[in-house]
C-alpha cells in the first residue's frame, strides 16, 4: 500500500537516477516531488507529463529507464513554491542532492528555510532527510542550520548521513549523446543523465520507533564514517591514481585502462595493500565484512 511521500532537492543524475528513480521503483510513494531552480528543466518535464528518462549503464551494456509521475517545481516562482512547501509537510522521505553543503543555506529560498517552514506544519507520522552531498558531515551541518531557524528538530525527525559509491554524470555534448545512444532527460533538453546500476548505497540507521523507510534498497549503518573513509580513501583515491596513470599513458577515458593489466594492476596494490591495509587496521574491530583483506579484494 502507498503510504509515503518523496521531496527532492536539486536534479541532477545521482537525484534522478537512484533516489527519485527508486522511490518510483518501490511503488511506495503516493508523490514523488522534485524541487529545481531550472526553469528550463522544469518545463521540459512537467510538458513531458512528470515523466523523463535516466540511462543506466551495467557491464552488458546501458537502458533508457523512464520515470513516470513525478511533480517538479521551481522555489523561486511563488505558485510553486507554495506547492513545494504543501508536498515537504508531508513528505516522509526527503533528499538533498545538492552541488555542496554550502547551498543548504544560500539565498531566500534556502533549503533549509523550506524543510524549516515546511516542519512547522508537517502532518507525516515521520520524516527523515538524506543528505546526498559529498561531506562526511552533511547531515550534521543541515540539521544545525534547521535548528537556528526553527528552534530545535521534532522528535519525529531525523536526519541521514550517505555514503554513495555510485558514478553518474551529466551528458551534454550532442555528440556524445548521439553515440552512446542516450536518451535524452526529456524532450527539448539537449542533456541525459547517465549513471551506472549500483544502488546499494549506505545511509545512517534510521531511528524513529514504528518508522520503516519506503525506499528500502539503502543498507544502514549504525556508523557511517568508516564507510565515508573506505569511499573517499578507496573508491575515490584508487580513481585519482587511475585518472593521473591513464593521462600520464596517453588515454583519453577511465574505460580505456580497464586491459592495461600494468596500471590496473597498480591500482589494485594501491587498493587492497595501501589504502585498504591501513582502513582494515583501523576499523578491524567493528567486525563488518568489508574491513577485512577479503572483503577489500571481493
Amino acid at each position: 500500500m502507498k503510504q509515503h511521500i518523496f521531496t527532492g532537492f536539486g536534479f541532477g543524475p545521482i537525484q534522478s537516477g537512484l533516489f527519485a528513480a527508486e522511490a518510483f521503483k518501490s511503488g511506495n510513494f503516493n508523490r514523488i516531488v522534485i524541487a529545481e531552480i531550472d526553469q528550463k528543466l522544469v518545463d521540459a518535464v512537467s510538458a513531458n507529463n512528470g515523466s523523463y528518462y535516466v540511462n543506466v549503464a551495467s557491464s552488458t551494456g546501458v537502458e533508457a529507464v523512464k520515470v513516470e509521475g513525478m511533480e517538479i517545481f521551481n522555489p523561486s516562482d511563488d505558485t510553486d513554491r507554495a506547492e513545494l512547501l504543501k508536498a515537504l509537510s508531508q513528505s516522509t522521505e526527503i533528499c538533498t542532492s545538492l552541488p555542496s553543503v554550502n547551498f543548504y543555506d544560500s539565498g531566500k529560498n534556502s533549503v533549509a528555510s523550506l524543510i524549516s517552514e515546511s516542519l512547522r506544519n508537517s502532518t507525516a507520522k515521520a520524516t527523515i532527510i538524506y543528505t546526498a552531498e559529498n561531506n562526511n558531515h552533511a547531515a550534521e551541518i543541515l540539521e544545525e542550520k534547521i535548528k537556528q531557524k526553527l528552534g530545535g528538530i521534532p522528535d519525529n525527525v531525523q536526519i541521514l548521513n550517505t555514503v554513495i559509491g555510485k558514478m553518474s554524470q551529466v551528458v551534454t555534448d550532442k555528440d556524445e549523446i548521439i553515440q552512446k545512444k542516450l536518451k535524452p532527460i526529456a524532450p527539448g533538453i539537449d542533456r541525459a543523465f547517465l549513471v551506472e546500476e549500483f544502488n546499494k548505497i549506505l545511509v545512517t540507521k534510521c531511528k524513529i520507533k514504528n518508522y520503516t523507510p519506503g525506499i528500502k534498497v539503502f543498507i544502514e549503518k549504525e556508523d557511517l564514517l568508516p564507510f565515508e573513509e573506505a569511499k573517499l580513501f578507496g573508491h575515490n583515491a584508487i580513481h585519482a591514481l587511475l585518472a593521473y596513470l591513464g593521462a600520464n599513458k596517453g588515454y583519453k577515458k577511465m574505460a580505456e585502462m580497464k586491459n592495461d593489466k600494468e596500471v590496473m594492476a597498480i591500482a589494485g596494490n594501491a587498493f587492497i595493500n595501501e589504502s585498504g591495509a591501513a582502513l582494515i587496521k583501523k576499523y578491524k574491530n567493528l567486525g563488518d565484512g568489508l574491513f577485512t583483506e577479503k572483503g577489500y579484494k571481493a
